[in-house]
């Protein structure tokens, strides 16, 4: 793919704030933020690597990915978003926009796939007990992982391969704290109509018919326990619940944006800075804080640091 000549080599964000005070404000709290999903996130993995339990069971293996995702799409916006907040004139280049897009549809393609996976891995381990390691075995794990992958940048070349292609002449402003498709695309001196489809029906449906197979598989788990055993209903949903709280907390903000475009500029940047932070940021502290088997790894690492330091 070749980069259009479009007269424009950089857009200018808008960001959040205009206002130095407010700006002080919230690099604090987008820096704290960004220093837990960091810690959090990197726990998770660090737990699943070392911890002999957790990393053969299906469940934290793919719970490690989630956290790498989550991680790297944090990491894609949110260190320019905390700089930005010095900059008087909030400034992305051309390939840097394109960069930003192609990158946070291919994390954000990959997170939706594994969270569908995660479903199924939940299915198994609640309605199919005897058969969860046979069937969630080590080489089902890894291809689900790289199906992930695969199915992201599948998803983000099927409409970045038309996004570079652009001409952009002016303006050049973007309304938002970074990238993104939507209103890029308004920037583009041609008919973006079919693009706009396009976009709706890519990134639109496929977030919300995942969306929708999540809650539908999520159904299914709970109504087959329930017949099964009323008194295994409970234990099914404080199983679940981590799980059903992740995908409408990912899902929510993507699904606003993408399959029903709103026209509110406030919202749209609430919503970005939702998916970019308070997702990643509460997906650590769900799994690990609600977890009673990560929370075990920790104190078992705790207790492992303590021990084998030297005594004097």
């Amino acid at each position: 793919m070749e980069m259009n000549n479009s007269m424009v080599n950089e857009f200018i964000l808008l960001g959040l704030t205009n206002s130095w005070e407010l700006g002080i404000f919230f690099f604090v709290i987008f820096f704290l933020a960004y220093t837990l999903i960091l810690t959090g996130n990197f726990l998770i993995i660090l737990m699943v690597i070392i911890d002999s339990h957790l990393h053969s069971t299906p469940m934290y293996f793919l719970l490690a990915n989630l956290s790498l995702l989550d991680m790297s799409l944090s990491t894609l916006t949110v260190p320019k978003m905390i700089i930005d907040f010095f900059r008087e004139r909030k400034t992305i280049s051309l390939w840097g926009c394109m960069t930003q897009m192609f990158l946070a549809h291919l994390f954000g393609g990959g997170e939706m796939t594994l969270l569908i996976v995660m479903a199924v891995d939940r299915y198994v381990a609640i309605c199919k007990p005897l058969h969860y390691t046979t069937i969630m075995n080590h080489r089902i794990l890894v291809r689900s992982v790289l199906l992930s992958w695969t199915v992201g940048f599948v998803h983000t070349m099927s409409q970045m391969v038309f996004m570079v292609n652009l001409p952009f002449c002016g303006p050049n402003v973007i309304d938002d704290v970074f990238c993104d498709l939507p209103l890029v695309l308004k920037l583009a001196c041609t008919d973006t109509y079919i693009l706009e489809l396009l976009v709706i029906a890519d990134s639109g449906l496929f977030s919300l018919i995942s969306f929708i197979l999540l809650l539908v598989s999520y159904t299914v788990i709970l109504v087959t326990v329930w017949h099964r055993s009323a008194s295994g209903l409970s234990k099914a949903l404080s199983t679940l619940t981590a799980h059903i709280t992740v995908v409408i907390l990912f899902f929510g903000p993507i699904t606003l944006i993408y399959a029903w475009p709103v026209s509110s500029y406030t919202l749209d940047k609430f919503l970005s800075v939702f998916y970019a932070i308070i997702t990643p940021l509460l997906n650590p502290i769900i799994y690990s804080l609600r977890n009673r088997e990560m929370k075990a790894a920790m104190i078992r690492l705790r207790n492992r640091y303590i021990s084998s330091k030297p005594t004097f």
